[in-house]
């Protein structure tokens, strides 16, 4: 009996041995962020559904993207801070009955509710972003400071 226990513990521990490591844990290639208005702050973004905050950290493997969608009240432009060379592209400029806003839009601009951003990252390294904000589409009363939206993305 004591053979055969060692038997199978030795065949779990060998076939354990014989994963790739890291292969449990990848780097994934895709991530989401979504900007929600707030009335603290006027707005906040969301990684992958998780809680919301102003700052935000995304791992992502070479050739990864990051989608960007701007459920807020007013348009975010999204500008590069540090890191290698980046991909964007508006993949839907949202409802453009919402805010004043005409194309062709700059790089980076979500330029109405429900925009969305892609970004491709084609090089390993550590990427700092920021976004600005613009004028509301609607009036509304918010409390304090506005937030910058900040995320550093690490790429490998």
């Amino acid at each position: 009996m004591k053979t055969r226990a060692f038997t199978v513990a030795a065949a779990v521990l060998g076939a354990v041995a014989t994963l790739t490591p890291g292969a449990a844990m990848a780097t994934p290639s895709a991530a989401k962020l979504v900007i929600r208005h707030e009335v603290r702050g006027c707005h906040t973004w969301s990684l992958n559904a998780g809680s919301y905050g102003v700052n935000q950290t995304v791992k992502l493997s070479r050739g990864g993207a990051l989608t960007i969608t701007d459920f807020d009240m007013m348009p975010h432009q999204l500008s590069k801070q540090s890191g290698p060379a980046i991909v964007e592209r508006l993949i839907n400029p949202g409802k453009g009955m919402m805010g004043k806003l005409k194309p062709p839009y700059a790089t980076g601009l979500m330029p109405h509710m429900g925009a969305t951003l892609r970004i491709t990252f084609p090089a390993k390294g550590v990427y700092k972003m920021r976004t600005a904000s613009g004028e509301d589409y609607v009036p509304l009363k918010t409390v304090g400071e506005d937030n910058v939206l900040r995320v550093t993305v690490v790429v490998s």
